[in-house]
């Protein structure tokens, strides 16, 4: 009877109950957890967490800024006359998609395995022009992005089913086209080619087009992370009352997880919360347990858009658009910095001005774990630029490398640039005062030294269509 009496009072020893439960919150796995403000208490999770970076997404988006630089000189080729360019207003053009004078020139430099610069055979005058290579690529990309439209016009009536009235404005779709796989005329070939699933129509009040579904598929309205749920039930055998309103959980490097952190975190996992696809305008939103709902119900839907996507990534920006269509927070930035386990937002390759979100679970080492068609030709482009300038082969295949239209030129060096410009190249370079001009041995010299410099890309980031209402966008700086 002591004996009992003495192990009684140990159990209510508050030192250690608290030591008990520290151990057993510590046991929990992290695996299967997420990040959420949840009340004000001191379990809560905090609403300023500090930003840990992860270099493999922020090296992903440096690749990324060379490749929007390069398909911007791609669309003004393909947009010129037999896909040419002399090379005399090269420099003119190039200012207005947002190169400063005598830059184009060095940057087409920096990677020959796409541009070419060649002599005209009757002209006898300097073109630039897509390499072969170059030109695979994107017929590549043009195939692949046909090939998978049955898939686009899925994603378009899932992300329509996630709005709260069914139907979106077609310029926040047409923003984010690239992102979702849309092609580019996807107002003809996906939606008016689909009448059966979209209706395009005017608005009252103003002259803005709105896409909106007709009828809801109840076998769409399943989210991909109740799929990832089931998975781990099946494969794991992790208890199903515990991850049944979990999400998939991988911090930074770096990230420190405090022992009261750990437990809001426990606690949040557990928070019950509506499904993106359903409606949600019959219940009473008033009460603190609704709004646990529907932060939680934001992340889901905030998730589910990334899921959506090519490459399972998109700008906070072109977030803002749906926010108030998605019942979305105010404070996005803020918001999702929160939940750092389950997404990454990376400010680099772009200056701080845009802010790309991934979605964690989809990527290893910076690489897309379960990567379609679409997503590799892609990443072909980012093959040639990252390619080295020096690896250019010089041999006659590649000099003489001759299209359906004219030809009959090959690779320019740097003195032929310089001979055919009276001493100054169109790139701003003239001759070294012994007269002696560099050949294309030390062309290579001069590129493999200068190629991890980039140009500045102050007015490169934004689509130039591309506004986000007042209403619509708060980045909660």
């Amino acid at each position: 009877m002591p004996i009992l009496f003495s192990y009684a009072a140990k159990l209510l020893n508050p030192n250690i109950t608290k030591a008990i439960t520290t151990k057993l919150i510590s046991t929990i796995p992290l695996n299967f957890t997420s990040t959420k403000h949840m009340s004000q208490k001191c379990t809560s999770i905090s609403k300023k967490q500090q930003r840990v970076r992860d270099h493999a997404y922020d090296n992903y988006m440096e690749i990324e800024k060379k490749m929007r630089k390069v398909l911007k000189f791609q669309t003004l080729f393909l947009s010129q006359h037999n896909q040419t360019l002399p090379v005399s207003r090269l420099d003119f053009l190039a200012r207005r998609i947002g190169f400063k004078r005598q830059e184009a020139g060095s940057f087409l430099l920096k990677f020959p395995h796409v541009f070419e610069i060649y002599e005209h055979p009757v002209q006898r005058i300097l073109y630039c022009r897509l390499t072969r290579k170059a030109l695979l690529q994107i017929e590549q990309e043009k195939k692949a992005l046909n090939a998978q439209i049955p898939e686009a016009v899925t994603r378009l009536r899932k992300l329509l089913m996630m709005s709260n009235s069914g139907c979106l404005r077609l310029e926040h779709v047409r923003i984010a086209r690239t992102e979702f796989g849309l092609p580019e005329d996807f107002e003809y070939s996906v939606v008016l080619k689909n009448a059966q699933f979209f209706r395009l129509f005017n608005a009252k009040e103003s002259t803005e087009k709105y896409i909106e579904l007709v009828g809801r598929d109840p076998s769409l309205a399943v989210c991909a992370i109740e799929k990832v749920r089931e998975k781990e039930y099946r494969e794991r055998g992790i208890d199903a009352e515990d991850i049944r309103f979990s999400f998939l959980v991988n911090f930074p490097p770096g990230f420190k997880i405090g022992k009261y952190y750990r437990i809001a975190v426990w606690k949040w996992q557990r928070v019950p919360y509506w499904s993106p696809y359903e409606d949600v305008s019959g219940y009473d939103l008033r009460s603190l347990e609704a709004q646990k709902r529907m932060e939680k119900r934001a992340v889901a839907t905030i998730h589910e858009l990334l899921t959506l996507t090519v490459e399972k990534k998109i700008t906070l920006e072109r977030i803002a658009h749906f926010r108030l269509a998605m019942n979305l927070p105010k404070k996005l930035k803020e918001f999702l910095l929160q939940h750092q386990g389950i997404f990454y937002i990376s400010t680099r390759g772009n200056h701080g001005k845009l802010h790309t979100v991934f979605l964690r679970e989809a990527y290893r080492k910076g690489e897309l774990l379960e990567p379609n068609d679409l997503y590799l030709a892609r990443r072909k482009l980012g093959e040639l630029v990252l390619m080295s300038p020096r690896k250019v082969k010089m041999d006659t295949e590649l000099v003489r490398n001759r299209r359906d239209r004219h030809d009959g030129g090959g690779y320019m060096g740097r003195s032929t640039v310089v001979h055919a410009n009276n001493g100054f190249d169109n790139f701003g370079v003239k001759e070294n005062a012994g007269g002696d001009q560099k050949g294309d041995a030390d062309l290579d010299s001069d590129l493999g030294s200068n190629v991890e410099s980039d140009t500045s890309d102050e007015n490169d980031d934004y689509d130039s269509v591309e506004t986000i209402d007042a209403e619509d966008y708060d980045m909660g700086m």
